[in-house]
């Protein structure tokens, strides 16, 4: 933890090797997020690199008194994905299976593609809802957030964030056609 504050307050007077270090350690969690939020490895690369561009753009004003920095860290990433999600560019773009393959793992890759087509229905009806309410889902879904991590995050009561969570699941379950989607779902939360 105080290797990070060094890493910050460096990086705040322009330091590139600590900006490397702070970096490198979030990278793979970070990633991994948003990965999940994609299942696509090019797309996640990208969005993931321009995080970390706008959290080096902006730390100067990031406040440890208000979020810790993997919270804010984890806010900017999550604002890139809805941005990224409501782009001309994502409404323009062909649904592209990007899933390997590979002879003998048939069932594999089955379970694979199924988990892809539902977490794809699953954000197509999330990406209508308003931001606040996405970043409590994302971070909940996919940065597997605790109530009390999301409320700090984002400043609501955790009773507010779980009234917010449950109901954006309804709302999900009532427009997706998807067998046991809820219990399944509620089930890894």
């Amino acid at each position: 933890m105080e290797k990070i504050k060094e890493w910050i307050t460096k990086v705040k007077k322009g330091d590139r090797d600590a900006a490397n270090q702070l970096v490198s350690f979030y990278y793979k969690d970070l990633y991994a997020y948003i990965y999940r939020q994609t299942l696509n490895k090019d797309l996640a690369m990208d969005l993931t690199q321009e995080a970390f561009i706008s959290m080096l753009r902006s730390i100067r004003s990031y406040d440890e008194r208000k979020a810790s920095f993997r919270t804010w860290l984890y806010r900017i990433a999550t604002y890139q994905t809805i941005d990224y999600y409501r782009s001309k560019y994502y409404k323009q773009q062909p649904i592209v299976t990007e899933i390997d393959h590979e002879l003998g793992q048939e069932e594999d890759f089955t379970l694979k593609l199924e988990y892809k087509e539902e977490v794809e229905r699953i954000l197509a009806v999330l990406n209508t809802f308003e931001a606040s309410v996405q970043q409590i889902f994302r971070l909940k879904l996919f940065g597997e957030y605790t109530f009390a991590e999301i409320a700090s995050a984002t400043g609501l009561t955790e009773s507010t964030v779980k009234t917010k969570f449950y109901s954006t699941v309804r709302k999900i379950g009532s427009n997706i056609a998807i067998v046991d989607w809820k219990q399944d779902f509620l089930s890894i939360c």
